[in-house]
């Protein structure tokens, strides 16, 4: 199983980016996509998950209102889109890929595979 992230970059704050991750080699057409993050010196934490059998999303208090997770379903893509970023969204961010769907309950323990991550830095 292949998770690639891509999309980071430098912003200001309040501006947008999108993040992408392609998954292939997935063992079963039901799945969900989670977007992590993990700030300097903090643990990481989960930042959006998505079912690729339902609308279900899940979303980090925090995120909620200026992020948005989509799918391609198609292409095994899953999107996040975030706006009014914040210097304390600054980042790595990892998707990660599970055939459990914990996360849509907001339980992001117990992914089955991880992509390497791509950082975003929110900084003025």
């Amino acid at each position: 199983v292949q998770l690639q992230a891509s999309g980071g970059g430098l912003v200001q704050p309040g501006d947008s980016l999108r993040l992408s991750c392609a998954a292939s080699g997935l063992i079963s057409p039901y799945y969900v996509l989670a977007w992590f993050r993990q700030a300097p010196g903090k643990e990481r934490e989960g930042v959006s998950c998505t079912s690729s059998r339902s609308s279900r999303t899940h979303y980090l208090d925090s995120a909620k209102g200026r992020f948005t997770v989509s799918r391609d379903n198609a292409r095994n893509t899953v999107y996040l889109q975030m706006n009014s970023l914040k210097p304390e969204d600054t980042a790595v961010y990892y998707c990660a890929a599970s055939y459990g769907d914990a996360c849509l309950g907001g339980d992001y323990s117990g992914m089955d595979h991880w992509g390497k991550g791509t950082l975003v830095t929110v900084s003025s």
